[in-house]
């Protein structure tokens, strides 16, 4: 197996698609996963499973790669549910961030209604979009990807690519809402439209990779100091930022009520 260890996951499924199902057996979803960038020798640290979990794991993915070996695995029998990859029980400070995901997963969920009829000319549709721009400039990118970048990642070496497809997504945001803006100021309903959709698209899988894959991962890497100190600061960066976080709240709530 040495010679798969380090290839990543994505071209080994390729080559061998069965793994990808063995792997969706152990609630590891490496084959829809958009990261993309994990190798063999990663799965187990990131998604922790239990012991005997990853010695049946890897003989299964080892029989499938070398079916010559006539590797002897369990007949078809799936490990029990308790020892599969599962929810995570985050710290304090990582719950935070978990939590802050809760609001703007409720915020991705209105989008599609709210594109189904906008219409920048509207002064009422003209100042909704006006309120989810503010909140995704100003809760989801400076509150929340702000205690990401400028805090949490650096506890670990950002080098590494998980955390360049990270970057790479917070970049991609930020330029569709500039996008926003302009459709915004020249009233183009459509290219608005279009740009809040392909954000909402962006972000809803920007959090199932941090939610499911590196969330869980750095969480078991930070020490008990390091996530009482993270903590801290993750309050003193929010008083920082001053802002209403209610109004926020109060912004989903209301478009909730409205839309239903």
């Amino acid at each position: 197996m040495d010679a798969y260890n380090c290839k990543g996951i994505k071209d080994i499924i390729a080559e061998f698609p069965g793994v990808g199902t063995i792997l969706e057996e152990y609630g590891i979803g490496c084959g829809p996963c958009t990261v993309g960038i994990c190798q063999l020798k990663d799965i187990l640290e990131i998604h922790s499973l239990a012991k005997d979990a990853e010695k049946e794991l890897m003989l299964r993915i080892e029989a499938e790669i070398y079916p010559e070996r006539n590797i002897k695995v369990s007949s078809g029998a799936k490990i029990p549910a308790a020892n599969i990859a599962g929810k995570f029980v985050f710290s304090r400070p990582v719950e935070v961030l978990v939590a802050e995901h809760r609001l703007i997963k409720r915020w991705l969920a209105l989008i599609p209604v709210i594109t189904g009829k906008l219409d920048l000319g509207n002064t009422s549709d003209r100042q909704l979009a006006e309120g989810g721009i503010d909140f995704i400039r100003s809760y989801a990118d400076s509150l929340h990807h702000g205690k990401e970048e400028d805090i949490l990642f650096t506890y670990f070496d950002d080098s590494a690519d998980i955390f360049q497809v990270i970057y790479k997504d917070h970049r991609r945001a930020r330029h569709l809402v500039q996008q926003m803006l302009d459709a915004l100021k020249e009233q183009q309903s459509q290219v608005f439209t279009a740009n809040l959709l392909a954000y909402a698209s962006l972000l809803e899988e920007h959090i199932h990779k941090e939610d499911e894959v590196l969330f869980p991962w750095l969480d078991q890497k930070l020490t008990a100091e390091q996530k009482e100190e993270l903590l801290n600061r993750f309050h003193q960066a929010d008083g920082n930022l001053a802002l209403n976080l209610q109004k926020y709240h109060d912004f989903i709530d209301r478009l909730e009520r409205q839309l239903r």
